[in-house]
């Protein structure tokens, strides 16, 4: 198992983790708490999938009491598709760690990923709990990453150090995700924290908009997992107060770039992928446009199979930006693949030959 990046520090002021294996997975680490400090804020989006799964729901109402002091996660099992019993387990989960830590159990956010439609078995969570809070640690943000992967083949963790006030602020990210990649208001699942200083209306705003322009930006399969959530942690002991400008760009900026490494390595690892392709779509009416431009040349599977083969077939490419539900001046596309022209103004570049577009 590779990490993604290599973490010039893996400590974040004012959170704890720890990972075991708990029994849902066979021998590998599947149960992971993450512990806040108690002025920690405390933002997430979650999945529009209709077929939410229990923790998101969950975790939706609990994140309305404003204080958030343990994220519980496992993978293994979804606790998706099944019903007011999960519900009920995923609330019994809460309760159990709120008991050890004594806190409330609206403190506690669960979030599961793995296995839609089976009842998650709540007593093996239960009799971890001990456990996890006796190996609650600073630097555990690898094991966490390892302990919430599924299909995935490697664990995805970016950190960044910002100058902020001539101080050092510290982001840490991890997230997991290889199928059932086009989220829609979140990603898969990703757990983000910084020793920043940022008010809820703030973080909530940044993450909201930052999740706009990278995880909501991927795509693999075209698929909105039902358990879909990413969540950002601020603990503000840096002391670096990022509530106004000049500061509050720098933090957003760093953020950012975490995030955008950690939904690069989402594509990359993604189900059966062997090519990274970014789709760029300039001068369209609108975002909205360009958005579904950009996704229907990602999601034809024409232009995947085309890709895939290193054909030179831009007539698929010509056929998705078509079939798009946007308004297109046909006469006015440019199409081009790295350096290479391929179209100009709705026609073949003259200078295109197949030999070139297959070395691109």
């Amino acid at each position: 198992m590779q990490e993604e990046e290599s973490l010039s520090f893996n400590e974040i002021r004012g959170v704890r983790l720890a990972a075991i294996a708990s029994g849902l997975k066979k021998n590998l680490l599947d149960l992971a708490l993450i512990e806040l400090n108690e002025r920690a804020v405390c933002s997430a989006v979650f999945t529009q999938n209709n077929f939410a799964a229990a923790p998101v729901l969950v975790s939706r109402e609990h994140l309305k009491s404003k204080s958030c002091r343990y994220l519980l996660i496992n993978s293994g099992n979804a606790n998706a598709a099944t019903g007011d019993e999960g519900i009920r387990t995923a609330t019994r989960c809460c309760q159990s760690v709120a008991e050890m830590a004594g806190v409330m159990k609206e403190e506690v956010l669960p979030f599961s990923t793995g296995v839609i439609g089976e009842p998650l078995d709540y007593q093996k969570i239960q009799d971890a709990i001990p456990s996890l809070f006796k190996k609650l640690a600073g630097d555990g943000w690898t094991d966490v990453a390892r302990a919430i992967i599924t299909t995935d083949t490697a664990t995805k963790i970016s950190a960044r150090e910002v100058e902020i006030d001539s101080k050092k602020v510290k982001i840490i990210g991890i997230a997991k995700g290889s199928g059932m990649i086009q989220p829609n208001m979140a990603t898969m699942l990703s757990f983000l924290a910084t020793d920043a200083s940022l008010e809820r209306d703030l973080s909530d705003q940044i993450l909201f908009e930052t999740c706009e322009k990278t995880f909501n930006r991927i795509t693999v399969d075209g698929d909105t997992s039902t358990n879909d959530a990413c969540v950002l942690v601020s603990t503000g002991l840096s002391g670096v107060d990022c509530n106004k400008s000049p500061q509050l760009e720098l933090i957003k900026q760093g953020i950012f770039q975490v995030m955008r490494n950690l939904a690069m390595a989402i594509v990359k690892d993604g189900e059966g992928a062997t090519k990274f392709v970014e789709v760029r779509v300039k001068g369209g009416k609108s975002k909205e446009d360009s958005r579904n431009i950009a996704y229907s040349i990602a999601n034809s599977p024409l232009v995947k199979t085309a890709l895939f083969a290193s054909d030179p077939n831009w007539g698929r490419l010509v056929m998705a930006v078509g079939k798009a539900n946007a308004a297109i001046d046909t006469s006015k596309i440019d199409i081009q693949i790295n350096d290479l022209l391929l179209m100009k103004m709705g026609q073949i570049e003259k200078n295109y030959t197949e030999e070139k577009g297959s070395v691109e």
